[in-house]
């Protein structure tokens, strides 16, 4: 096999290419996903130990001198295409178009739900303006809980039974009136609270939510959860978990991941201690389950929080939060090749 393997490499490196469907064709023959390489490293397993590792640098010199053959036909018959001249294009636009750009919350945000839908969880979403039900009594917020106090809210003066949603919980709620566990999913949302706008605080900012809804859902799963997304989001797997206190999780903790004390801004943001919070969580309040008619004797689970806009301050080292709301092309133009 290893024969005809070394043939194989021989072959793509005499082809020729008149024409991108024929490039295309190639690239697909040997590099698809029901390709000549990938039938070889299926065929991996199979092949004895002590050729293993001729197999595998023979496959491996397949798959490079494929790869350049493509890339080097490519940029050939793109170099032969006829190009219009400008002037001779009335359709051009009279000034140049300026390249757009991502913000930087929506990259964190779109990476953020790539790491958990990598995992199971889907996407929920609800009104921005909502009613006390979901976003207060339904988490165990009844009329005149002292805990409504550490949300200031904004309330509509008309109705002060409508309000503007402090937490994406609200959009939790909702989904667990209309789905039956198990349940797997975040929201990722604007929300609101009534806040002095400073450097380091605003009266918007952004949060993605999860909650989990199952049988046998223990306080492992949660931390478990948690772990991968701080490797996969920062690159750091050290995690802490501080008991707080939240009315719609029991137990509830506040999490923290080790960022370490490299540079003079790590001291700073960590305060000189390496540990930096990143949001809460906990294990839904029976109370929350019963509230949205599911069997709290029957099915447990974890929620959790992180801010957006505070993940996206650390990620770009970015010093004060109004940046992220003042559409200051100067700042934004500075995420052109983010994707």
């Amino acid at each position: 096999m290893i024969d005809n393997i070394k043939e194989l490499i021989t072959e793509v490196e005499a082809f020729k290419a008149q024409t991108k469907e024929e490039v295309e064709a190639f690239r697909i023959k040997y590099l698809g996903k029901k390709g000549l390489l990938n039938a070889f490293f299926a065929e991996f397993k199979n092949v004895a130990n002590d050729q293993k590792k001729e197999f595998g640098q023979t496959i491996n010199t397949l798959k490079k001198t494929a790869e350049d053959k493509v890339n080097t036909l490519k940029a050939e018959l793109e170099s032969k295409e006829e190009v219009k001249g400008v002037s001779g294009d009335l359709s051009r636009p009279g000034e140049p178009l300026q390249i757009g750009a991502r913000h930087p919350i929506s990259i964190v945000k779109n990476q953020i739900i790539d790491i958990f839908s990598s995992i199971g969880f889907n996407v929920s979403e609800g009104p921005e303006i909502e009613d006390d039900w979901h976003n207060f009594t339904a988490l165990n917020l009844p009329e005149y809980h002292p805990a409504r106090d550490m949300q200031d809210t904004f309330f509509i003066q008309t109705n002060p039974d409508i309000l503007l949603r402090t937490h994406t919980s609200s959009v939790q709620v909702r989904y667990m009136e209309n789905n039956k566990p198990p349940i797997r999913t975040i929201s990722p949302g604007r929300v609101y609270r009534n806040e002095a706008i400073s450097a380091r605080s605003h009266c918007f900012f952004h949060q993605v939510e999860g909650l989990y809804i199952d049988k046998d859902v223990s306080f492992a799963d949660l931390k478990q959860t948690l772990q991968y997304f701080t490797t996969e989001m920062f690159g750091k797997s050290k995690i802490r978990l501080r008991p707080s206190y939240f009315p719609f999780t029991e137990p509830s903790a506040e999490i923290d991941v080790y960022w370490g004390l490299e540079t003079e801004t790590d001291y700073k943001i960590t305060k000189g201690t390496g540990w930096l919070e990143i949001g809460g969580c906990g294990m839904v309040d029976p109370n929350v389950l019963e509230n949205c008619k599911i069997d709290a004797t029957e099915y447990s689970g974890f929620a959790f929080g992180v801010g957006i806009d505070r993940i996206a301050m650390l990620l770009y080292q970015i010093d004060d939060i109004r940046l992220l709301s003042e559409n200051d092309v100067r700042f934004l133009e500075q995420f052109k090749s983010a994707l």
